[in-house]
């Protein structure tokens, strides 16, 4: 066997080598990490500059959101009560439209009638003999009691009745009209 002093100092060599040739290959490997380092230290010092603004910013688009939200709201119940409030200018114009017909309609009435009254024969005068009013015989019950049931028509049937007959039904008033 060869001299052990000369195993134990390669193996020293080797042990070396082996140790200097990961030294070489680890340094760009430290150096990597170094440099990552310092990006992640660059990166942590960034955040912790900007993102506080950041959330702070979201944070406030967040409160603008809901008052804008909130304004929304309003603006759509504000326009609902103005929906409601051109309804009823509607319902009472539509009243009034009503109303003017009627109006309208009796005017017509009135001066159609008064148009007969006018155009019609006057009649001969003759003398009523009237007793003056408190020499009248004073009224029966009968004759009380029939005064009371002709009073009792219902007024709307009564003008109904009278306006209808005096659209519909001709008089002789009115061959004035329809004479050639």
């Amino acid at each position: 066997m060869i001299h052990p002093l000369f195993w134990l100092g390669l193996s020293i060599l080797l042990v070396a080598t082996s140790l200097t040739a990961v030294l070489v290959a680890a340094i760009p490997a430290l150096q990597e990490l170094a440099r990552a380092a310092r990006s992640a230290e660059k990166l942590f010092d960034t955040l912790s500059r900007e993102l506080p603004p950041t959330l702070d910013a979201i944070r406030m688009t967040g409160l603008e959101i809901t008052d804008l939200t909130d304004d929304v709201s309003e603006g759509v119940k504000s326009a609902g009560q103005v929906v409601k409030q051109v309804d009823q200018s509607l319902d009472t114009a539509r009243k009034q439209a009503q109303n003017l017909q009627v109006g309208t309609r009796s005017v017509f009435v009135g001066v159609k009638a008064a148009w007969r009254n006018f155009t019609r024969p006057k009649p001969t005068r003759r003398t009523v003999e009237r007793l003056p009013i408190n020499e009248k015989p004073p009224l029966t019950l009968r004759e009380r009691e029939s005064l009371r049931q002709e009073n009792r028509r219902i007024k709307t049937e009564a003008y109904r009745t009278e306006d209808e007959d005096l659209l519909s039904k001709p008089t002789a008033s009115d061959d004035w009209y329809n004479q050639d």
